[in-house]
């Protein structure tokens, strides 16, 4: 079954995916942008947002794997993955849905928003 909806199309599976995705939003681990920059050896920060997003301005030592690429068999070993994105709201759906495949992955709250508010060094490139 398709949903219209008035920025377009989506299927009911679609609509089942986000819901459960943004229902328990509020028991996603997360870490500030400090604990992020300071990250320990066996933590890898990846960076979900867009190509033209991290191309402006990125957390030095992130791996860049834009949302809709996301693939857990693809992402460095890692003991702990934390996720970025411009606010936090796509990083905390990739961090739910790498949770649900059993990593332990946290959200930076604020994104890299709050990481250049906080002064945090920005690579570009």
């Amino acid at each position: 079954m398709t949903l219209h909806t008035p920025g377009g199309t989506c299927s009911v599976a679609d609509v089942n995916l986000f819901s459960r995705l943004t229902a328990s939003a509020t028991s996603i681990p997360a870490v500030d942008v400090e604990t992020a920059a300071s990250r320990s050896a066996g933590t890898v920060l990846v960076d979900v947002r867009e190509p033209d997003e991290w191309s402006a301005g990125h957390a030095p030592g992130a791996v860049h794997v834009p949302l809709g690429s996301l693939d857990p068999e693809r992402l460095p070993a890692a003991d702990v993955v934390f996720v970025i994105c411009r606010s936090g709201n796509r990083s905390a759906m990739a961090t739910q849905a790498l949770r649900a495949v059993g990593i332990d992955a946290r959200n930076v709250e604020g994104g890299m928003g709050a990481w250049q508010q906080a002064g945090l060094p920005v690579e570009r490139g």
